[in-house]
């Protein structure tokens, strides 16, 4: 009885001997998890946390004072949009003000993520270093945000496209084409949970069609083109579920990507025309809006840079007026024989009756203008009249000579007919 307790007691240490080897080594591997042999070198690490700090100091810090310096002053100034009981500045009403706030949110949140910051004390001796217990936890959260902050700045940074009137009429339609991009994807959704419930019901066995969830990501798949055709070829075996996606491609793919590019044509068909002058309007309400943030010497000194209160020329030696701007273009860009201005000589005054100008209609210029305009309109006439003649006489003379040789061939007949 002691032989067999020695020799279980034995067994049950070198059980426990090789369960606290096997800890360890998980111990150590988890450790070697964590362990810094594929971290970067030190030099781009450096340039990472030198980046990532610039980030949260300068572009997160200027929002911040930005917000807190437009909600302030709409609260003082009472200017709020109200929500059910809940009251927001008016500012943040436009897309360039939700769009920053959430910019600063989750800049926020990546500055209490960080992973730098999370294993600066158990780093190991990598400065900087991402991967530890920590910092490996916060990862993935961190990279949704960082994403999503991403396309915020993208989206922040399409508001430069008032620069260039072409790419802002191009963006101006683009926001007015989106509804009906939302109203294709509102029904695209109806008919995929129309069509998902239906073969969820339907008695089949295709893995990729099993329960409501599965079906519907399928379904979105065969309308964006991503369903493989290793999958079409299993639907023969089933073939009501083959009736069901077929039903399902007419209605979506056939009737409704159409039908969406028929819309998108009638939007911007019906914005086209207008295009340039809703960018002007644009562009000009983005001026107006900028302009009470600039101080007043330096519009000044701008004002002054323009020399608006120097007369311009109208042509070389020809001193014109002032208040505007000269542009010199080519001479052959737009092509004048008539001189436009008009010179009167007298006061300038705005007080002074505006002169009549005498022989009005009368002078020499005039009158030659008219001859020559009637001239072309008979010239005109004449060239329109010699082709209609021409056209006719030619008409006549094939219908004459059709005329002579039926009467020809019936004379001929006649004389035939008076032999015989």
């Amino acid at each position: 009885g002691s032989g067999s307790g020695s020799s279980s007691g034995s067994a049950s240490s070198r059980l426990l001997a090789s369960d606290t080897s096997s800890s360890g080594d998980v111990a150590a591997s988890s450790s070697e998890g964590f362990s810094h042999t594929t971290d970067l070198p030190m030099e781009i690490r450096v340039a990472i946390f030198i980046c990532r700090v610039f980030i949260y100091l300068c572009s997160m810090g200027q929002w911040v004072v930005f917000h807190v310096k437009y909600s302030l002053k709409d609260f003082r100034s009472k200017a709020l949009i109200r929500y059910g009981r809940f009251a927001i500045p008016e500012y943040l009403a436009a897309w360039q003000g939700w769009s920053s706030f959430l910019l600063t949110m989750f800049l926020f949140c990546m500055l209490c993520m960080e992973p730098i910051l999370h294993c600066f004390q158990n780093n190991d001796g990598y400065l900087f270093t991402e991967h530890c217990a920590d910092g490996e936890a916060m990862l993935f959260p961190y990279s949704v945000m960082s994403t999503a902050a991403m396309l915020l700045y993208f989206l922040l940074l399409s508001d430069l496209s008032v620069f260039s009137t072409r790419v802002s009429a191009f963006a101006l339609i683009c926001t007015r084409v989106v509804s009906e991009v939302a109203l294709f994807l509102f029904g695209l959704t109806f008919f995929v949970c129309a069509f998902a419930c239906a073969v969820s019901a339907l008695e089949q066995d295709d893995p990729d069609f099993a329960g409501i969830p599965t079906s519907a990501l399928q379904l979105y798949k065969i309308t964006l083109g991503m369903f493989s055709g290793s999958n079409f070829d299993i639907l023969t075996e089933y073939p009501a579920l083959m009736i069901a996606i077929f039903i399902y491609v007419v209605t979506t793919v056939i009737f409704m990507l159409n039908l969406l590019i028929a819309q998108l044509n009638c939007s911007y068909q019906a914005t086209y025309q207008d295009m340039l002058g809703f960018a002007r309007l644009n562009r000009g309400k983005i001026v107006t809006e900028t302009m009470p943030s600039v101080a007043k010497s330096r519009w000044d000194r701008f004002a002054r840079s323009l020399r608006l209160d120097e007369r311009v020329e109208f042509g070389e030696g020809d001193i014109g007026l002032s208040g505007g701007i000269q542009v010199w273009e080519p001479a052959s860009a737009n092509i004048t024989t008539v001189d436009m201005i008009r010179r009167f000589g007298g006061s300038t005054s705005p007080a002074a009756q505006w002169p009549e100008e005498e022989n009005a209609g009368d002078d020499d210029e005039d009158r030659f203008d008219r001859m020559e305009k009637l001239i072309e309109k008979a010239m005109k006439r004449m060239t329109s009249s010699s082709k209609g003649g021409k056209k006719g006489n030619a008409g006549g003379s094939s219908m004459g000579q059709s005329s002579s040789d039926q009467a020809g061939g019936e004379s001929g007949s006649a004389h035939e007919s008076g032999n015989e």
